[in-house]
């Protein structure tokens, strides 16, 4: 028996090697995918377009959501934090912001970030950090700090490329079922917008076209720490979300998209951890 065991023992270690140099390489590869990913709607947009207001103030802004990220991590944590949701945070700032200044950028990365270890319900930040951020700089600095407003043009490629590769890294990732929601109820509630305002069905659906939308879609709705744990449920945000952006589109909110997921998504965050708490307190009283 002992002489049989070695075989099959090192038969094993030979088949279970390559097996886990495949999981650490896919474990490695999507670590990074959604970072290289933004960088590659960053270089699309600003090649073609000219999308960031500068190369400077997006750095600031990258730089300071890692610089945040290591402190915090550090204190809060007592360990240095993986730094790739930093970069993303930081480069969606640089990308969605707009202001002549240059504090904004770095101010608005720093209330990012800060808001993932401040704002926690149950162990659990409720905010997308972008999102959090960018909202309280329109909110509080609105006649310094706008959002990006520029389309991709008449030319698609730019569009079609992102979009393609997004949805690959996404489904990837197994956040395809919420961006793919969001984007058919945003194109529902276009056309019963266009039929409520009467203004052509195409000018309603074209915000989605912008490069905004390539960063919210693929990222904020999509957020791993920040969505609801359920798939049914994280469509159900994802309606929910489209909903609340018609409603403020049709009050010509002009920053609808940022503040329907400031609102959707935490309360949604909120319900779960609530109802949670109560399983739990139900299941101890049983038990």
């Amino acid at each position: 028996m002992s002489e049989l065991s070695v075989p099959i023992s090192s038969a094993q270690t030979t088949v279970e090697a390559p097996e886990k140099r495949r999981r650490s390489w896919l474990n490695f590869d999507n670590r990074f995918l959604a970072p290289i990913f933004i960088t590659c709607i960053l270089l699309a947009g600003q090649l073609s377009f000219g999308i960031l207001e500068s190369y400077e103030k997006t750095a600031l802004a990258i730089s300071t959501a890692i610089l945040i990220e290591l402190v915090l991590g550090r204190l809060f944590a007592g360990r240095w934090p993986h730094l790739a949701s930093a970069y993303i945070s930081g480069i969606s700032v640089g990308i969605l912001i707009r202001s002549p200044a240059v504090w904004p950028y770095a101010l608005c990365s720093a209330i990012a970030i800060t808001s993932k270890y401040v704002l926690r319900v149950m162990n659990r930040h409720i905010w997308n950090p972008s999102n959090f951020g960018i909202c309280a700089m329109l909110f509080l600095a609105p006649f310094t700090v706008a959002s990006l407003s520029i389309q991709w043009g008449n030319n698609i490629w730019p569009m079609l490329v992102v979009w393609v590769l997004g949805s690959l890294i996404i489904y990837r990732l197994k956040r395809f079922h919420i961006s793919a929601t969001y984007v058919i109820s945003f194109i529902l509630f276009a056309f019963l917008r266009s039929w409520v305002t009467g203004h052509p069905w195409q000018a309603e659906i074209s915000p989605i076209t912008g490069p905004m939308y390539q960063l919210y879609v693929f990222f904020m709705i999509t957020d791993p720490k920040t969505t609801v744990h359920s798939k049914l449920g994280q469509c159900a945000v994802a309606v929910g979300i489209a909903f609340v952006e018609m409603i403020l589109r049709l009050f010509q909110i002009v920053h609808a998209p940022y503040y329907a997921l400031f609102i959707v998504g935490p309360t949604a965050n909120l319900i779960e951890i609530y109802l949670g708490s109560r399983k739990i307190a139900k299941a101890k009283a049983i038990a």
